[in-house]
């Protein structure tokens, strides 16, 4: 006679909420996701193919994902400095930096984009200044990518923090102790524990900065072929009753950021497996 083991858990309820999760995420994600492969699935291969490769199509790519890839690694970069210095040092005016960085989270995105093209323009504040030495901003392509940095800095500030916080200082005094000089101690003892954090922290801003529209059509200028993103175009298309269009369109983006995030995922875990060695 065999016996039945049964799991018990703290708390009971493990296939209803089961069940809703796989519901609500069918409702929220899979369903919509569908329907767009399904609404794509009636062009033939000819027609998607011109719909997704045309030169416009083409130019707006290289656009999204070039500033994206610029603004994630400026962020990957600088969002880290801005997580040490706000976790290791104290100095007045903490709370008050601490607290804006988490600003492009609560403001709308048309006012981070309105505030972007004002300062940055001709008349500007930033764009007085940059504008007679020949640097141009707003309505360029370098604009995309200041709003697409000030939109996805959040992403790696609070994604590195706990792991900084985390790391003891006494371990950074014994690599000091033992002969490591500060570059050493960064290479060997920091980064190892911080690099798969910062690889997250890209990943969240790669993402959050391709699917940005509201705080880019302000300032990118939105001229075709030289600073239209790729979501502008999709709207376009929308615009003009190009519905199959606008889902091709659309359903390339979904799979390219599929591909782009499970890359980065395999990188970090190959990254954890290096740091635990």
């Amino acid at each position: 006679m065999t016996r039945t083991r049964r799991r018990h858990h703290v708390l009971p309820g493990f296939g209803p909420t089961l069940g809703y999760t796989l519901f609500y995420l069918s409702l929220i994600v899979l369903i919509p996701l569908a329907a767009l492969v399904f609404h794509t699935s009636g062009m033939t291969w000819g027609e998607f193919a011109s719909s997704v490769t045309s030169p416009r199509v083409a130019a707006s790519y290289r656009v999204t994902f070039g500033s994206a890839l610029a603004a994630a690694l400026i962020n990957a970069v600088f969002g880290t400095l801005t997580a040490w210095v706000l976790v290791r040092y104290r100095f007045p005016g903490k709370r008050v930096v601490d607290a804006l960085v988490d600003l492009p989270f609560a403001l709308p995105t048309a006012v981070v984009g309105i505030t972007l093209a004002t300062v940055y323009s001709a008349n500007g504040w930033m764009g007085s200044l940059l504008e007679p030495r020949g640097i141009r901003v707003a309505f360029t392509q370098a604009g995309i990518v200041i709003a697409m940095t000030v939109i996805g800095l959040p992403f790696v500030v609070r994604t590195l923090q706990p792991v900084i916080e985390d790391i003891e200082r006494e371990t950074e005094e014994a690599a000091l102790c033992l002969g490591a000089d500060r570059w050493q101690t960064i290479r060997h003892v920091l980064l190892p524990v911080m690099i798969p954090s910062i690889l997250t922290g890209f990943a969240l801003a790669f993402a959050r900065a391709v699917g940005e529209y509201g705080s880019i059509i302000f300032i990118a200028g939105n001229m075709p072929m030289v600073s239209e993103i790729t979501s502008l175009l999709i709207i376009t298309k929308l615009e003009q009753y190009d519905y199959r269009g606008a889902t091709a369109i659309a359903l390339v983006m979904l799979i390219a950021s599929f591909v782009l995030l499970l890359a980065i995922n395999v990188l970090q875990r190959w990254s954890r497996r290096l740091a635990e060695a």
